[in-house]
């Protein structure tokens, strides 16, 4: 599934919070948020996709979830938060090369052929990552460790990047080929931009098979890449985007310049990114994994990144004029995201609720940004009550509508949709601020739910608002309006 990926050192955060976000990109996938209680989730795991069953642990926890509303293709949990307030979002889809693939092919499943033979279950997949990992997990690299047990028992049907946070750290997984896997710490005074390409550009193997402090991964990865001849490195440098990622024509249009427009926005001063003299520019093959940002971090930031139409450049395809180079390169913000979250691990706040999801659904371009307490035990119903059929009864669907409206009339409604989503955030924080003041005073966690509560009411109040605001100016702008003044 084609997504953007964001992930925020505690250092390079205004706040000392550690952030991980993810646009989920599929084909218009019908979203909600809901909360999972260990009572309800499965002892054994039976995968849609690759048809495999996996046991599962007896002591899971509490967490959030993504899943799809329709269940034919699996759960699809997306993203969450669990009770330990760890994070996990999962996955992004990345590029690999055919000489890793040849050497460790994919592990798909095969329907037999015939009554004589038997079904052959494939890996693990997006599908299943969430739930198989985030219940289980208390910490970001214990989440690394289960899921790299996972893929080296199971497999995987796909090529994926993984990441996970707690209130200390942020660890980031890519899947090479069928079993094998890397993972790293992300500095703590770092931003990570990663679209859909193997991402990683420098990695301590050394540190992977020693202290291992800030590097894991399989157990056999020296003696893969030495056995299958992968190293394409020079002078003693060791690049695994080099390696194990992909260099395609396709990758210039689709993938390398939304990093470009991501790292520009970090680091305005720090780097050039324009003109002649440019030192990266939409189509560089070198653009940084990770980058020091200008400026600290906050969660409106990564919002703004993960909306990108490549504003403020030729390349934004809402340009009033044209630029010759107008919608050249895909967007971050594209229109058949499902849902993009920024799970947040405070550091400052109330042990009890420092887990915070700031939830968007539809097109991020024209979404807000609402934040919710994940340690509850049930979301509201205008996050969790999402049907298939279309509704101004739930964020959801009240979201992808005023996006389908203002696409259109983008110039017209472009004012409307940064009030509203202003809105959202400062209204939000306000709410968040005043929950966390009374928590800590009380020590009463069950007031979680109730601030979540007020976020919905306050969310749907605004998202109606912006609704009628944008439907009068889709109305007014009809192809067949007319006055007898026309005439």
């Amino acid at each position: 599934m084609s997504c953007t990926t964001v992930l925020v050192g505690k250092r390079a955060s205004h706040d000392m919070s550690t952030m991980i976000a993810r646009t989920d990109d599929g084909f218009f996938d019908v979203k909600k948020l809901i909360v999972v209680e260990p009572r309800d989730q499965k002892k054994k795991y039976k995968s849609v996709i690759s048809h495999l069953e996996i046991d599962l642990p007896d002591d899971p926890m509490r967490y959030t979830a993504c899943p799809s509303v329709d269940p034919k293709n699996g759960i699809w949990a997306a993203t969450g938060i669990n009770q330990a307030q760890v994070g996990m979002t999962a996955t992004e889809t990345i590029t690999t090369n055919p000489r890793v693939l040849a050497a460790d092919p994919l592990v798909e499943y095969k329907k037999a052929k015939s009554r004589r033979e038997k079904d052959v279950p494939g890996g693990i997949g997006e599908e299943d990552m969430v739930v198989l990992v985030l219940p289980y997990i208390r910490t970001a690299r214990e989440g690394v460790a289960r899921l790299g047990q996972l893929l080296e028992t199971y497999g995987t049907y796909e090529s994926n990047g993984i990441a996970f946070n707690d209130q200390d750290e942020v660890w980031w997984l890519e899947t090479i080929g069928g079993h094998h896997w890397m993972a790293r710490r992300v500095p703590d005074d770092v931003v990570v931009v990663n679209p859909n390409q193997f991402g990683m550009d420098a990695f301590d193997m050394e540190d992977a098979f020693g202290a291992q402090r800030d590097h894991l991964c399989s157990s056999d990865l020296r003696e893969f890449i030495r056995d299958n001849r992968l190293d394409l490195n020079q002078n003693g440098a060791f690049n695994p985007r080099d390696v194990f990622g992909s260099h395609t024509d396709m990758d210039h249009i689709y993938n390398t310049p939304r990093a470009w427009f991501m790292g520009r926005y970090l680091c305005p001063r720090s780097h050039t990114w324009d003109g002649p003299g440019a030192e990266f520019t939409p189509e560089s093959d070198n653009l940084p994994w990770a980058l020091v940002p200008d400026r600290k971090v906050a969660v409106e930031d990564v919002k703004y990144m993960l909306s990108s139409h490549y504003q403020g450049t030729p390349y934004d395809p809402y340009a009033g004029h044209d630029t010759g180079v107008r919608g050249k390169y895909r967007s971050i913000g594209i229109n058949r995201t499902g849902v993009t979250s920024i799970c947040q691990i405070r550091s400052g706040a109330p042990e009890s609720v420092r887990g915070v999801e700031w939830i968007c659904f539809g097109s991020t371009a024209f979404d807000a940004a609402l934040p919710v307490y994940a340690n509850v035990p049930a979301m509201p119903k205008y996050l969790s009550d999402v049907t298939l059929d279309t509704s101004t009864e739930n964020f959801y669907w009240g979201s992808r509508l005023i996006g389908a409206l203002a696409d259109a009339h983008y110039g017209h409604c472009v004012q409307l949709i940064e009030r509203y989503q202003n809105a959202v955030a400062v209204k939000g924080r306000q709410i968040i601020r005043e929950y966390d003041q009374k928590i800590r005073e009380t020590g009463d966690i069950d007031l979680a739910k109730e601030a979540n509560e007020k976020l919905c009411d306050m969310a749907r109040r605004e998202t109606i608002s912006a609704l009628n605001k944008v439907l009068h100016e889709a109305s007014v702008r009809m192809k067949n309006g007319y006055n007898r003044a026309d005439n």
